[in-house]
């Protein structure tokens, strides 16, 4: 395969890793208010939520930012490391930098505000059927 095309493949795993990026983080935000049309999905959104806190918590990378770095690098164009998805793409982009604990803050309001919402919906349609 000519190296050309390796480049443009390489670019496109890294394209694809950070378009899932921004839909999972996306999702964690706003993922539990799906959940209030379709309950099933809340286990998906514990899931991703869980997954958010623990990587705050622990600094954990994530696999996506892992694969866009790998992807970016093996197209001969910078990785991500070590700045990370987060600081690369958002952080000092859309907010400034000193905002990340408010944002942080935020998206957690907005998270328990869907899963509140979520428990006091099924509660309100499980005592309507009563």
């Amino acid at each position: 395969m000519p190296a050309v095309l390796d480049g443009v493949l390489y670019r496109l795993v890294a394209d694809a890793a950070m378009v899932a990026h921004f839909l999972f983080l996306a999702y964690m935000a706003a993922g539990g208010f799906l959940a209030w049309r379709w309950p099933r999905t809340l286990w998906a959104h514990l899931a991703v939520a869980g997954w958010g806190v623990l990587s705050i918590v622990t600094g954990i990378e994530c696999p996506l930012t892992l694969a866009e770095d790998w992807g970016r690098r093996q197209a001969g164009v910078a990785g991500l490391t070590p700045s990370g998805f987060i600081d690369h793409y958002i952080e000092g982009v859309i907010y400034p930098e000193e905002y990340t604990n408010l944002v942080r803050l935020a998206v957690a309001v907005l998270v328990v505000t869907s899963w509140v919402g979520y428990l006091w919906r099924r509660r309100h349609r499980d005592f309507s059927r009563a």
